[in-house]
Parts: structure tokens; C-alpha cells; sequence
């Protein structure tokens, strides 16, 4: 049973939502500083991987607070933000980018209306991340580009088995000093040790109707962006 200030790894979607209403406030610093500022990097490079044109229009899906859609934006192509927490896009709301409350299991969008999107740090949190890719799948156009950018797992096992230590002590640690929600980081810190490594995250997309999905690993692998077709 989750506490009320964080969910369980159940991913119950009113808990997920709530959990990130409650670290809104002061989420883009906190990712910062518990990445390392590497956060920033990532989001340049998912922004690369999309290769995007000034005529895509592009779903940002899990935005947050449209930190990641504002990065894409850079490219000039049209972007849309949308995540189910209600909080985290008050807390952008003076990025000037498109907003839409969604959720990824049931996105509000007609099949084929996006050339390409995205979902960064986001797919994990999902209560059923077939049907979220299913999702996806839909919404792209025949030929749309999809990039998932994701904690994943360290490729050098010393450097894998501090990155645990670091995950499940530090981060909880640093985040009380912080965050607005520390308890929400105990969480994250579970989520990412429960989630599939590059090989598992790759079969999925592929079970889900994508092709030529590959990844590229970021920061030694403590994060990976997986990309697929839609065909």
C-alpha cells in the first residue's frame, strides 16, 4: 500500500498522477541536481534522435512540465506537451508550448496525427506500457519516428553496482534536501531497479508493431534511448 505521498510500483494511475502533483513544484531542479545536470544533455539528445523537419508535428508525451517540449521546440517543429498530472503542466505553464491533459493509455489524439513523438523518463511510470506503446503506435503516422528516452541499466558492472548504491541510499538522501516530496524519490528509485534493461525495453517496442528499434546508451548506460518506425 503506497503512502499518500508516493505510489507503489502497482502504478495505480491516480497514485502516479498524485505523486507527481506533489513534486511539481520543484521538479526540474531536483532532476538536475540528483542527475548531475546530465538531465540537460538527455534532452538535447532525444531532441537529435527524433532528427526533426520545421513540418513535424510532434507528441511529447509524459511532459511533464514541458521542460522536454520546450528542448524539441528548438528544432521548429510543432509540439505538443501532454501528461495526466495536472500539477506538473501548471508548473509550465509559462512555457509556451501546447498543453493537453492525457493520459498515455488513452491518448485524445485521431490515429495517424503525429510525424513523430517522444516520451521521456515517462513510459516507466505507466500502469500498462503495452497498451501506452499501442498508444503510440496509433497516434503516428505510417513511417512516424518514436524515441523513448529511459533509465535503463549500466553497461560495466563496478559502475552498475554503485549506481544501485547511489539509487537506492543517496538518492532518497539528496532528495530530502531538495525536493517538495522525498518519499515520491524512494519510488523512482524502486521503479528504475524494477525496470527492463535496453534488451527487454527493445522487445517490447517491438511486440508493439515498430521496426528498426535500436538504442543508443547515455551516461554509461544509466540511461538509453530506444527508437523505433511505425509501419
Amino acid at each position: 500500500m503506497a503512502t499518500p505521498d508516493r505510489a507503489s510500483l502497482d502504478k495505480d494511475p491516480a497514485e502516479v498522477a498524485a505523486m507527481f502533483d506533489g513534486v511539481a513544484k520543484r521538479y526540474d531542479i531536483t532532476n538536475t541536481v540528483l542527475s548531475f545536470a546530465q538531465d540537460r544533455r538527455w534532452r538535447k539528445a532525444t531532441r537529435k534522435a527524433l532528427a526533426l523537419t520545421r513540418n513535424d508535428v510532434v507528441l511529447d508525451l509524459a511532459a511533464g512540465t514541458a521542460v522536454s517540449t520546450v528542448e524539441l521546440a528548438t528544432s521548429g517543429a510543432s509540439c505538443v506537451a501532454a501528461d495526466f498530472s495536472l500539477g506538473m503542466l501548471k508548473a509550465g505553464a509559462d512555457r509556451d508550448v501546447p498543453k493537453v491533459a492525457a493520459d498515455a493509455m488513452a491518448l485524445p489524439f485521431a490515429d495517424g496525427s503525429f510525424d513523430a513523438a517522444t516520451i521521456s523518463f515517462g513510459l516507466r511510470n505507466v500502469h500498462d506500457v503495452l497498451t501506452a506503446l499501442a498508444e503510440l503506435h496509433r497516434v503516428l503516422k505510417p513511417g512516424g519516428r518514436l524515441v523513448i528516452c529511459e533509465f535503463s541499466t549500466p553497461t560495466l558492472r563496478p559502475f552498475r553496482t554503485v549506481y544501485m548504491e547511489y539509487l537506492m541510499k543517496a538518492l532518497p538522501a539528496v532528495a530530502t534536501k531538495v525536493s517538495s516530496n522525498p518519499a515520491a524519490y524512494v519510488y523512482l528509485a524502486e521503479s528504475i531497479r524494477a525496470w527492463p534493461d535496453q534488451f527487454g525495453l527493445g522487445d517490447l517496442i517491438r511486440n508493439a508493431g515498430f521496426t528498426d528499434v535500436r538504442w543508443q546508451n547515455l551516461t554509461g548506460g544509466i540511461a538509453a534511448i530506444h527508437s523505433g518506425i511505425r509501419v
